[in-house]
């Protein structure tokens, strides 16, 4: 039976971590097993570079931690070699980073489990499509883009107005 000290550093440790997940826009679980040291070394920098926090805990201290929350259902991909990925900004992140990870992974043991963003638990499908979605950059230049046909449309016909009036003679 483990000391009372012990015990009360496990209960600080999930409670750090239900915290940090509970601030997370978006987490990615993962098998991180057969991924080379230099790889790691390489996926750590990137993750770390797009703000993303990325950990290997040990499953029982994930359940508790999610244990009440509305990510609970996620508990069920804590089997394993289990690492999880918070990213508190980008919510593409983590998923686009581990995702490139486990498709360039040739022994295919390093995969990708499942995720949360925004409230919703994906699986493996989902955090794969989550890892697709353009960052916040690429969103918003995508709106730019929208919002510039949709004005250039607008003056377009407005311009077709002004000419056919231009057209008609004054009675």
């Amino acid at each position: 039976m483990p000391s009372a000290k012990i015990l009360e550093a496990k209960k600080a440790y999930v409670a750090e971590l239900n915290t940090k997940i509970a601030g997370s826009l978006a987490g990615v679980v993962v098998s991180y097993n057969g991924i080379s040291v230099a790889d790691d070394t390489k996926m750590r920098k990137e993750l770390r570079e797009a703000g993303v926090e990325y950990m290997v805990v040990k499953n029982t201290m994930l359940r508790r931690a999610v244990a009440g929350t509305q990510y609970e259902a996620i508990a069920e991909y804590f089997k394993g070699d289990t690492a999880i990925a918070l990213s508190a900004e980008d919510p593409a992140a983590a998923a686009r980073i581990l995702c490139k990870v486990a498709d360039a992974d040739k022994s295919k043991r390093f995969t990708v489990k499942g995720g949360f963003c925004d409230g919703q638990v994906l699986d493996a499908a989902g955090a794969k499509s989550l890892s697709t979605m353009p960052n916040r950059e690429g969103l918003l230049s995508m709106l730019a883009g929208s919002l510039n046909g949709i004005i250039g449309g607008l003056a377009v016909a407005i311009q077709g107005i002004v000419d056919k009036q231009e057209e008609t003679p004054a009675a």
